[in-house]
């Protein structure tokens, strides 16, 4: 399975990320957007990016958590930007990110 997955929960209820704004870039002298939308209900992307095949290089995917728990009306954090390099094509990565207003934490998954 090749591609790049992406699932977010806020840590504080307990929910996935419905409605948060992602942005999946490739990073590096010339970035460029790949990919942009809204979690699902179970706060996955469904884009063609989670089935695509990526170049090995540098990527990054910011997380618009403001924007997300700007909603429940209080927060610190604006968004969250990792950037990672994929060294093996063929092999999926998947990103879980839990979060709250005032912290994240992300690994690679599988």
């Amino acid at each position: 399975m090749t591609g790049l997955s992406l699932h977010a929960v806020d840590a504080a209820t307990g929910r996935p990320a419905e409605g948060m704004r992602v942005r999946i870039l490739r990073a590096g002298a010339k970035r460029r957007v790949i990919a942009e939308g809204r979690l699902r209900a179970d706060g996955t992307l469904d884009h063609p990016v989670v089935r695509t095949r990526l170049a090995a290089g540098l990527y990054e995917v910011v997380f618009d958590i403001g924007d997300y728990v700007g909603a429940a009306g209080e927060g610190f954090l604006e968004e969250a930007a990792i950037r990672f390099r994929l060294d093996d094509p063929d092999r999926h990565c998947h990103l879980p990110l839990k979060f709250t207003a005032f912290g994240v934490a992300l690994f690679r998954g599988v």
